[in-house]
């Protein structure tokens, strides 16, 4: 074994226990509280996995999108969740974001520290249809979450219907069945009166 490799393991697992302490916008279904990056990753993964025949491709290689999902936030650790319509934090997000990554998954052995800032890059710009999925996946779980919590943060935050369709229109890129489905609830939503 290579005692060095595994120490900067360990480090790593140690390091990104602080993703439970990230606590984001999203209400759990109970509305008991918000969520944490962790259980967001978690959440998505799950979802991924159960909705993965609704993405537009086919033969999708979910090993890669449970890799993007499960890493994707753990830039938070450093640069804290951004609400997704808060356009006045968003500036200056992804340089943030990247630096985050490089420092985190630079605490790995050399070879998969560039394969998760690799993962992580893929995923942000949406290079490949995996990417889009997961992303499509990272869009559709907090927006699930406010419809079902009867639009509880929409109202609490001030967010319209054209402010949610507006940013969440990168899930058709992944799977257009999603898209759809969201359209249908946000609809749904303003004629019960969760979002303006």
């Amino acid at each position: 074994m290579d005692r060095e490799r595994f120490n900067k393991q360990i480090e790593f697992i140690m390091e990104i226990d602080k993703a439970k302490e990230v606590f984001r916008n999203t209400v759990l279904f109970d509305a008991s509280r918000t969520e944490n990056d962790a259980e967001h990753s978690w959440h998505m993964a799950i979802g991924a996995m159960l909705l993965s025949e609704y993405a537009n491709e086919d033969n999708l290689d979910m090993v890669k999108i449970f890799k993007m999902v499960l890493i994707h936030d753990l830039v938070e650790i450093d640069s804290g969740d951004i609400f997704a319509y808060d356009e006045e934090s968003a500036v200056g997000k992804y340089e943030r974001e990247l630096k985050a990554a490089e420092r985190i998954f630079g605490l790995l052995p050399e070879d998969q520290a560039e394969e998760y800032l690799n993962l992580w890059l893929e995923f942000e710009d949406r290079i490949t249809q995996e990417a889009k999925f997961a992303q499509a996946m990272d869009s559709f779980m907090p927006l699930l979450h406010n419809y079902k919590t009867k639009g509880l943060q929409w109202q609490r935050l001030n967010v319209t219907s054209d402010m949610v369709l507006s940013k969440n229109k990168k899930i058709k890129e992944g799977s257009t069945l999603l898209w759809n489905y969201i359209k249908d609830i946000i609809y749904d939503a303003v004629e019960k009166g969760y979002l303006d």
